[in-house]
């Protein structure tokens, strides 16, 4: 096995690690230590934050990346050769999910089912039917009397399994219970009741069963919507990497320093704002796609490639998303910095900098924070539409926007096929609701204009 690391790998592990850094250091200061707080006392909030954990754990998975060596002969072994790896880039989630990826039908088939979705010509004698499908229900045998009877007895296993896994967390985070009564856990614990309990049947059906179906190649779709988590949560949370830095300098920077400097600025993201921001991105997607194919030597293998053109998505996402939260601080700015503390710390001489970096960034940190969480749902939907119209992620890349792209050409059929578009639905739905809730908790902790019960 040979790991493998990709560049969108290492940044979101990177913001991760800003993300626990940046925790550590908000403990120690006492306003935002209680702010934190309240979003802690928040059954929604400790709600919210559950499913959005949950989502980043199936990401981590699904960005631990590896090649499987490659069977040498015995002889090439005792020559000491050296050794060759797959060209196909594997995650760890991939390994987790190895039945469900391995699996595969002829082409489509209903949540649960045992045959094909459509009728085929079998033989003379039979002529059309449902053919049976080779993994789902195959350990049923011929007798299909009892697909009902299995399928409750597997979700009541499935059922007890969940249950245990939730006792076995309760009992694992008591000492934290314990250290910090006063924050909502039982909204924890609820949910994470609730995603065990969902887990568990899914585990204990998708051993025999495809759960939510198989797509139009025959892929399972439960597989192709986990491994869509990733492609989603880079999309969000990478692009807001990106565009932090130009909207939180120069928003502070228009509305300090005011003059020419801010009419620069305002004209900059006027000029962006004019522009169609879906044909900018079609035409920064296209040129980029140009460079990635008229230089093939740049990547060895086509998980770099996509890979590539995640980043070059992310960042033109970043380039055009900007704006708004640049014109929300230059607003804030202007009404800073003639607070008279402010024009204290100018009547002593500080430095511009220094006043923008110890009185100003402070007080709009709040706004930063409650932008990046609601920006991150926009963005999430916005990858989907992009790849619905055909200039998002590359056709390598799993993500909801390929899976809704897939089956709209289904929707028309009869009868229809809506499972796929059902799943991309119902996790992209879970995912944008998650953060939009956990969006309002910040800002009722984080806004000084809430006020606080």
């Amino acid at each position: 096995m040979k790991f493998v690391l990709l560049w969108s790998d290492i940044l979101f592990f990177l913001l991760i690690a800003a993300v626990v850094a940046g925790g550590a250091w908000a403990s120690r200061v006492e306003h935002l230590r209680l702010a934190w707080r309240q979003v802690g006392q928040s059954r929604v909030g400790m709600a919210t934050a559950t499913v959005l954990i949950a989502f980043v754990l199936v990401a981590m998975l699904d960005s631990l990346h590896y090649r499987e060596r490659l069977p040498g002969t015995q002889g090439e072994h005792l020559l000491g050769a050296q050794e060759n790896y797959a060209v196909e880039v594997r995650s760890a989630l991939d390994a987790v999910l190895t039945e469900l990826r391995t699996r595969t039908e002829k082409t489509y088939s209903a949540p649960l089912a045992t045959h094909l979705f459509a009728k085929e010509s079998l033989d003379a004698d039979l002529g059309r039917d449902f053919p049976r499908l080779k993994h789902g229900g195959a350990h049923l045998g011929e007798d299909l009397t009892a697909h009902d009877h299995d399928i409750a007895a597997k979700a009541i296993k499935g059922l007890g399994l969940g249950l245990l896994g939730a006792l076995a967390f309760g009992l694992a985070s008591l000492p934290l219970r314990r250290a910090a009564p006063h924050l909502a856990w039982n909204a924890q614990l609820a949910t994470v009741l609730v995603l065990c309990l969902l887990a568990g049947v899914i585990v204990a059906l998708a051993g025999d069963y495809h759960v939510l179906g198989t797509d139009k190649v025959g892929q399972d779709v439960l597989y192709l919507t986990l491994k869509s988590v990733r492609t989603a949560l880079l999309i969000g949370t990478l692009t807001t990497l990106i565009m932090l830095p130009a909207a939180v300098v120069l928003g502070l920077l228009a509305g300090y320093a005011g003059g020419w400097i801010d009419d620069v600025i305002q004209y900059l993201y006027t000029t962006l704002n004019s522009i169609p921001g879906v044909l900018l991105i079609a035409a920064s997607v296209l040129m980029m796609q140009v460079v990635i194919d008229t230089h093939p030597e740049w990547f060895a293998t086509a998980a770099e490639r996509a890979d590539a053109r995640l980043l070059a998505l992310c960042a033109i996402l970043g380039i055009t998303s900007w704006t708004g939260l640049c014109r929300l601080l230059r607003g804030e700015a202007l009404k800073l910095r003639e607070l008279e503390y402010v024009q204290a710390a100018r009547a002593l001489g500080v430095s511009g900098a220094r006043i923008l970096w110890r009185h100003i960034l402070p007080n709009v940190m709040h706004i930063v924070m409650i932008a990046i969480v609601m920006d991150f749902s926009g963005l999430v939907l916005a990858e989907a539409v992009l790849s619905y119209v055909g200039i998002g992620v590359d056709p390598n890349t799993i993500s909801f926007g390929a899976m809704i792209n897939t089956a709209r050409m289904e929707l028309a059929r009869e009868p229809m096929v809506w499972w796929s578009l059902a799943a991309a639905f119902a996790f992209m739905f879970v995912l944008v609701l998650a953060a939009n809730l956990f969006a309002d908790v910040m800002r009722d902790a984080f806004d000084p204009r809430v006020v606080k019960r």
